[in-house]
Parts: structure tokens; sequence; C-alpha cells
């Protein structure tokens, strides 16, 4: 599961080009400096990173209380299961969906902060305007989130969306320093073929973790015992 936060981030991030490129390539340096350029989009992608890892706290703490009534095989059941159905629901209806976020208001007043943190050019505004960019609404976050609940522990969810917020971070990196130097087709190639084969993949991983089969590391059987989840990673000599 850890593994798969880390791909998941790697390969989603050619999504990110299109998606936050504007902002990393939109990132002022205070002094151009080579250090200070280096600098700037370091703090920003931390600031990512940050609040993934914060996300990842809160989802991991819903996910052990679901997890302490014994749920957490259905949890990463139905987590899955629902990956596959909005991987095969058409566009036209996720779109509309998208629209009727209740976060909207949220993300407008999130954008205004930029305008300010941008004339500032302080290490701090830069690792601000990472932090507040990573609560802005992405698909592909949704789908770590979804990654972070199955864990069902604060401190794996941190870990799962810490290591996805840096499989983002070399292509993220790479555009704020060199530009959009991906072309659209190869960044078509990638999100369009790649991240929907590996999203099925993941979407099966937490199915067969949820069905407890028993199998070690990859579907352990778990159980919840005077409100402690164990599981049964190794088989037992």
């Amino acid at each position: 599961m850890l593994y798969s936060a880390f791909l998941l981030g790697l390969l989603g991030s050619f999504h990110c080009v299109g998606m936050c490129a504007p902002i990393a390539l939109a990132l002022p340096v205070a002094h151009k400096t080579r250090w200070n350029l280096l600098k700037s989009r370091i703090l920003y992608n931390l600031g990512r990173v940050i609040t993934y890892a914060m996300l990842g706290a809160v989802i991991g703490l819903l996910g052990r209380g679901l997890a302490l009534t014994g749920s957490q095989q259905w949890l990463s059941i139905g987590i899955g299961g629902l990956i596959l159905v909005l991987m095969f629901t058409p566009s036209s209806i996720t779109h509309r969906l998208n629209v009727l976020q209740p976060v909207a208001r949220f993300t407008q007043l999130i954008k205004k902060q930029f305008t300010h943190l941008f004339r500032q050019k302080t290490d701090f505004s830069y690792l601000l305007i990472g932090f507040f960019n990573g609560f802005l609404p992405c698909g592909l976050v949704y789908l770590a989130m979804a990654g972070a609940l199955a864990t069902g522990s604060w401190s794996e969810g941190v870990l799962y969306m810490t290591l996805f917020g840096f499989g983002t971070f070399p292509m993220m990196f790479g555009v704020a320093l060199a530009g959009n130097f991906i072309t659209p087709t190869f960044r078509t190639l990638v999100y369009k073929r790649f991240l929907p084969i590996f999203t099925f993949a993941l979407a099966i991983l937490l199915i067969i973790r949820g069905l407890n089969l028993g199998i070690p590391y990859l579907s352990p059987k778990i159980y919840v015992q005077n409100q402690q989840i164990e599981a049964e990673c190794c088989e037992k000599k």
C-alpha cells in the first residue's frame, strides 16, 4: 500500500503539470540567484507535502474509527469498488459532480490568497503558496486520500499521503525550475494510458486487501481485539 502511494504521486504528477504548473511557473524570486531559485521551488513543494500529510492524518483517523468498528475490510472493498465505478463513469457526469462540490467557495478563497503571497517573495510565502495549493480540489489527491483512508491508521495515513506528495515532487520541482518542458503528447500518453492502468491496479489491490484472504502483506487477516487493530502479516513458525 505504501509503495502504491509513491507510484501514484509519481505517475499522477504528469496530470499535475497541466493542473498546477501555472502556479509553479508563476512563482516569483526575490533575488534572482541560483540558490534563491532552488530554495523557493523546494519550499513551495514542501508546502504541498505538508498539506497532504495533514490530510492523511485526518483521513487516517477517520479510517481508524471505522476500523475499530470492524468495518475496515468492507471499507477497503468499498473504496476499491468506488474507484472502479468512477473510472468507468462518463466524464460528462463526473464534470457535473465537480460543479456541485461544496468546496467551490473555499477554493475561491484560497485562490485569493495567492495574489497577496506572490507579492511577498519571502521563504514563508513560498511555503504557504504550496500549503494552500495542496487544498485545491484535485481528483488525484482524492484518489490518494481514498488509499490513506483504507490504511485504518492516522500514522499510516500521514505516511501514505507524505509518500504520495514526494512522488509528485520530482516532476513539479522540474517544472518550476525549467518550465513546461513536458510535451502535451507525452503528458497525455502517461496520464491517459499509464495512470488509468495503475489506478485500476490500486482499486483491485484495495479490494483484495479487504477480502481478508490471509495472504501475507497482500491481504492479511485483520481483526479487532480489545480496541486494538491487529493483522497477521507473516506466517508464524
